[in-house]
């Protein structure tokens, strides 16, 4: 299944640039394995050494958080889009 992925700004020398790109998958791991096979070392980015997503990366697939639904298990359907939002910190 196709699917559209907003690439963040600090990704984008992996994907040369581009803000969007489409990879293939019926959820989100095969999503990242078909990213990586396609812009090579984006999901160790995105994914830690234990293959959870990184601590300060949300994850949306369609408006919804992965982290409250099923993780890396998550439906990708044909056409939706995913996005990758580094967190932002900060504060007084």
């Amino acid at each position: 299944m196709s699917v559209s992925v907003r690439i963040p700004t600090i990704l984008r020398t992996y994907t040369g640039g581009d803000s969007e790109v489409t990879a293939e998958g019926s959820n989100l791991a095969e999503v990242l394995d078909d990213l990586d096979a396609k812009f090579a070392g984006i999901k160790g980015r995105i994914l830690d050494e234990d293959g959870k997503l990184r601590r300060f990366v949300n994850v949306y697939v369609g408006n919804d958080d992965v982290r409250f639904q099923d993780e890396l298990a998550t439906p990708t359907p044909d056409g939706t889009e995913i996005s990758v939002i580094p967190a932002v910190a900060g504060g007084c």
